[in-house]
């Protein structure tokens, strides 16, 4: 027996208004159409599902377990309608962001935002931190994460982070010489941040392996190359923070940012915004910390 959704919600009207009129209004019909329905809906489940009196109309025994299913029914075929039904939202977001801020969570998120809004189509471009920042500058992207220091009123912190220096477990630096690193190329804020907290120390030290990819030095630090920076949420199994140790200095906390570009907020790359701030945080890994 199928339960045409147009009876079912004159049927939850009734119940929820207490009377024919009320419910008609809210359904844009008169008493007499909603009357109607009552009766085409009692004819088909074969029994009374209202007491009707000169005044009130109230639920019989079989009225009150049919208004619980009705009730279910309808909020299934609401949600399906909004699940499915053309999105007013369309265009381009151009979208940057670094590999090492979501990592396995990105794919996901862009299949997400895919299905929600169909219409949309996503411009995604995933470089180091400083790269980013110049797109948004060039115009070349919507939106961005970025690593900041300190953020504009405009930029919306999505959360802090701290910078360590990380080595292999099995890492052990040369008894006399400088200290082997590995880093990303000039323009990554990890090396710059790095570098600049060395400057301030007698540390010696060579770059001895250079990677814009962080699953580059990622496999150059776990083979014991060198020592590199990342920020904690980044570290690994097999990797240990040496914050302290081979004379090492303490380095900064930094925000991860959500910058805007020229062009402005459209509604795509506002509701693709909102999406990654309704993102989980990364669960923290735990890492040993070795200091000297």
């Amino acid at each position: 027996m199928d339960f045409d959704p147009v009876l079912l919600r004159a049927f939850v009207a009734v119940k929820e208004t207490g009377g024919f009129t009320r419910a008609g209004l809210r359904l844009n019909l008169t008493q007499s159409a909603i009357s109607h329905q009552i009766r085409r809906l009692e004819e088909q489940v074969g029994r009374p599902l209202l007491h009707r009196t000169t005044r009130h109309q109230t639920l019989t025994e079989d009225g009150e377990e049919f208004l619980r299913h009705a009730e279910r029914i309808l909020a299934s075929l609401d949600a399906l309608t909004q699940r499915f039904q053309p999105s007013p939202v369309s265009g381009v977001v151009r979208f940057g962001v670094p590999e090492s801020f979501m990592g396995d969570r990105l794919p996901p998120l862009l299949c997400q935002f895919a299905r929600a809004f169909p219409s949309v189509r996503l411009d995604i471009s995933v470089t180091t931190y400083l790269d980013l920042r110049s797109m948004i500058e060039a115009d070349e992207l919507d939106l961005a994460v970025v690593l900041c220091m300190s953020g504009k009123k405009s930029e919306l912190a999505l959360r802090q982070t701290q910078f360590v220096w990380v080595a292999a477990d099995t890492f052990d630096a040369p008894p006399h010489g400088s200290l082997p690193l590995a880093l990303a190329p000039a323009q990554c804020v990890n090396r710059q941040v790095g570098l600049a907290a060395l400057a301030k120390t007698p540390v010696e030290w060579h770059v001895v392996f250079t990677s814009p990819s962080h699953q580059g030095l990622r496999a150059a630090v776990l083979a014991g190359l060198g020592v590199t920076v990342l920020t904690r949420d980044d570290l690994e199994p097999g990797m240990k923070i040496v914050d302290g140790q081979y004379g090492l200095p303490s380095l900064p906390k930094i925000n991860f940012t959500l910058v805007w570009g020229k062009s402005g907020q459209t509604l795509a790359s506002r509701e693709f915004a909102q999406m990654i701030l309704n993102m989980p945080q990364p669960r923290r890994k735990s890492i040993r910390s070795r200091k000297a």
